[in-house]
């Protein structure tokens, strides 16, 4: 089983900054790949961005058209974490922003953490 708990959210204004943390624990050999998802009020959730494991396709990343340039995705293996560095806030990036731990086909989330972007 694997635990991942997200950190880092709050209320900032537009233009702002903010960065999200992703911690797993548990059995969290083989990871493949984490990424942060969001879910505004009525809107189905969306990917954010991606990162995926040395091992299984090089550490790449990837991120919606919607925040390239803007935010960052990085993670640290020593302590099992991703982060989200969110800069140039919009209000449109309001919303709960959620974990997601894959491997060997299961996926875990965390409960999700709010950003409010609003002045």
């Amino acid at each position: 089983q694997v635990q991942v708990l997200e950190s880092g959210g709050g209320l900032v204004q537009p233009g702002g900054s903010l960065r999200l943390s992703c911690a797993a624990s548990g059995d969290i050999s083989n990871f493949e790949f984490m990424a942060w998802y969001r879910q505004a009020p009525t809107k189905p959730r969306e990917l954010v961005a991606i990162i995926f494991s040395e091992n299984f396709s090089g550490g790449n990343t990837d991120y919606n058209d919607s925040v390239k340039g803007r935010f960052t995705i990085s993670r640290d293996d020593d302590k099992n974490s991703v982060y989200l560095q969110m800069s140039s806030l919009k209000p449109e990036d309001t919303g709960v922003y959620y974990c997601r731990y894959h491997r060997r086909a299961s996926d875990y989330w965390g409960q999700g953490t709010q950003v409010t972007v609003s002045s």
